[in-house]
Formats: structure tokens, sequence, C-alpha cells
């Protein structure tokens, strides 16, 4: 057992039919119906690899989009593709979900072989509204159409998906109530790895918070500052527009416009609140740059400017470095501008080098930051690289969350019933 939740190594898996939740959600090319990134995929072949050399047969369910704006939201059949391409075996693929298809598919598996269910979110039980309207207990999810159907044909629950441990949907937390049930490989590194930082870290410990998702970066900073969890938090991106306006610097009108646009003013007052609390803890630009025909520099006592400001000046990377290196632990969420135009990458590109360079343990999350950290080629230089966003988020902030609660409940009724390995 490990963080008070069962893994691999509790199971006996050999000849057993496992249903392994796993998160492969992947953006894909509208024009030719192609995956675009395969990282999460590729981050899930340990625990599905292992699962099928120990001799279990099994049943991989997952979801593909977001079924409220519809963005990505397919089949899950291309993965099946890529993953079989990636474990170097063959792996099924039925276009159903607990229907009849796929419950004779799943009873026609053989020991180590693997079948990959169509799109959880097919089913009107695993939608988000579903989930938002009615907000089942656990127990009630266990009744749903999805685990009722399910659950009869299968021996274990294994649960990979951490990426989604913030959703309460039933093939994330009512498996557990019926199941025996353990989180997979990538779960295990994700909880271990974000527990270091979180309760642990070695100090100096700097937070690196940036990027274009305001409502993460102020969860995740107001929670580290108030458990002292941190010692720096190092603002950049909209978020530092944000606390220089809350620290009642003119930012521009271009700047200031984009702030009330996207409706996050209640965010300059959370910041003012932050910054009368915590304000030896929070560091600001020194300087910023904006992009009009080139790059412009300038102080932030020379604000405001005409432009948007688009990313960190010279001097606020000079003096961001200097912490960096003096870190132990350094944990990142967003970029520090508009990485993808080289007049504004500079910010971005310097801080994850020197994070890179540093002896530090150092860990990233969030889509922006590990598809700077894919552009530069700098993923193998930290300690780790997380493949959850609002997970990632919701673990840091300390709320108990709802799939770690299924598996720490699963593992309780567990022990009592003595179902794990001796």
């Amino acid at each position: 057992m490990k963080h008070g939740m069962y893994t691999l190594d509790d199971l006996d898996v050999t000849g057993k039919t496992v249903l392994c939740r796993v998160d492969i959600n992947s953006p894909i090319n509208p024009e030719t119906g192609k995956l675009r990134d395969i990282t999460r995929i590729e981050r899930c072949v340990p625990t599905i690899s292992e699962l099928s050399e120990k001799g279990a047969r099994i049943v991989l369910l997952a979801h593909q989009g977001g079924d409220l704006e519809y963005k990505n939201f397919s089949t899950t059949e291309p993965h099946a593709e890529v993953l079989a391409g990636l474990l170097d075996c063959p792996v099924q693929f039925v276009d159903d979900v607990c229907g009849p298809a796929a419950r004779e598919r799943i009873r026609q598996l053989k020991d180590g072989e693997i079948l990959l269910l169509d799109n959880v979110r097919f089913m009107a039980e695993e939608m988000t509204l579903f989930e938002t309207k009615l907000k089942l207990s656990p127990q009630e999810q266990a009744k749903t159409i999805v685990v009722r159907k399910l659950a009869p044909l299968a021996d274990l629950y294994v649960c990979d998906a951490f990426a989604a441990v913030h959703r309460s949907q039933p093939s994330l937390v009512g498996f557990e109530e019926v199941l025996p049930s353990a989180m997979g490989r990538l779960f295990e590194e994700e909880v271990t790895a974000l527990s270091r930082v979180k309760e642990s870290p070695e100090k100096p410990c700097v937070f690196v918070l940036g990027g274009a998702k305001v409502q993460d970066a102020f969860l995740i900073m107001s929670s580290v500052l108030q458990n002292r969890a941190c010692d720096t938090v190092l603002t950049c991106g909209l978020v530092a527009n944000i606390m220089l306006l809350a620290k009642g610097v003119d930012i521009g009108e271009a700047s200031r416009s984009l702030v009330i646009e996207r409706g996050l003013e209640e965010y300059v007052e959370i910041g003012k609140r932050l910054l009368q609390e915590f304000f030896d803890y929070i560091a600001l630009p020194l300087d910023v740059a904006c992009v009009d025909d080139s790059r412009r520099e300038v102080a932030v006592r020379d604000l405001p400017v005409d432009g948007l400001i688009t990313d960190i000046g010279n001097e606020t990377v000079k003096a961001y470095c200097k912490l960096l290196r003096e870190a132990n632990t350094i944990f990142v969420n967003g970029p520090a501008g508009v990485f993808e135009r080289q007049e504004s990458e500079y910010g971005t590109k310097s801080l994850l080098e020197a994070i890179a360079e540093s002896s530090a343990f150092s860990v990233i999350g969030g889509g922006d930051s590990i598809a700077a950290l894919n552009k530069y080629g700098l993923e193998k230089q930290f300690s780790y690289v997380s493949t959850a966003g609002g997970g990632l988020v919701r673990f840091l902030s300390g709320e108990e969350l709802p799939v770690i609660r299924a598996l720490k409940d699963a593992a309780n009724r567990m022990s009592q019933r003595g179902v794990v390995k001796s």
C-alpha cells in the first residue's frame, strides 16, 4: 500500500480480467482525424505492459474530448493503433462501451490480451452535465449502467487516470465500490511526485505560476502560501499582469482590457489580499515586454504601455533565474509569456532552461507548460512531468479528490476482507 491506496504490487492479476481506467485524452487534427500528441498514451504504457506481461486480461476504459464544447470529442479507435505501436503487441478495439458487443469481446479475452473500449463519454452517465447536475455519490454511481454491465465480467479494477483524478464519474469512482481496486503505475508516480512538492518540499521551494489559466494559478498560489509550502512564488504571464494591477500598477489599456474581457477582475481583488498577507513571498516582474513590430522591453516603473504585455523582460528573467538556481524544489505551471511567438518566448525559454540546468527537484504540469517544454527539448531534464492539469491544481490546493477518496475507501474494504496478496 502507498499513500493509503493499493498498487499493482498488491494484486495478483494473472488470469484475471482487469478493468483499467486510463486517461489517453489527446488533441486531434480535425482535418485528418489523427492524434496530434500522444504524450498521455505513452505515459500509461508501463501499467498496461505490466498487466499484460503478468497474464491479465485487460479491458481499457478511456474518454476522449470535451462533451460540453465537443472539442476533440470522438471515438478512441485511433488510440488503439497508437497503443499497439507503443506496446509492440496487438490492441483490440470495439466500438461499444458496455453493450452486448463490448461484453462479448471481454468474455473472449485470453491471458495477456488487451481490449480498448470506445469513448466512455458516449454514455450519458459519463458526461459532464450528468456529473455536475446530479452529483451522485460513489455508491450511487456503482448502480449506473456502465458499472452494472462491466463489473460482473471483471475481477479487479485499476485506475491509472490521474489527469482525471478530480472528476466524479462511474468509470472513475464507481468500480471501486464493487471490485478490488488499485492505482496504476502512472497514478502512483503522480501522487508520489506531487506529494513531495505539497507535503515535504526541500527548501528553498519556488513556484513559477504563469500562463492564461488564471483560476488554476490563483488556486495554487492561495493554497501554498497559506500552508507555507513554498518560499517564493514567481509570477509571470497573465497572472503577473493581474498581480501588477492588484499592486496598483497601470499596465496599459490593452493589457487591462484583456483582463476585463476575460472576466478576471475578481482575481485583482484576490491578488490584493494575497499581497497584503504574503507580500514578501510573491515576486512580481521588474520589467515586461510588449511586441509591436518588434520586441520592446519596459521597466514596470515606466508603465503604462500602449501595446499588449506578452512576456517578462530581461531584468525579471535575471532576478527569477537567480532564485531558481538557489532553489531545491521547483514547481512550474504556466508559461512566462506567449512562447509560441519568437518575439515573446524569451521569458519562458530562459526560465525553463534555468530550471533544467539546476539540481533542484523540478515538477512541471499543465498543457501549455508541457508544450513549451517539448518545444525546447527540455522534458528529460525535469525531475517529473505531470500529465494532469485540473487534477494537478486541485491536488496541490489540498482538495479531497474523488478518485483518491474512492481508491482509499476501496483499500480499507480490501484490507478488512483480506483480498490482497500476502
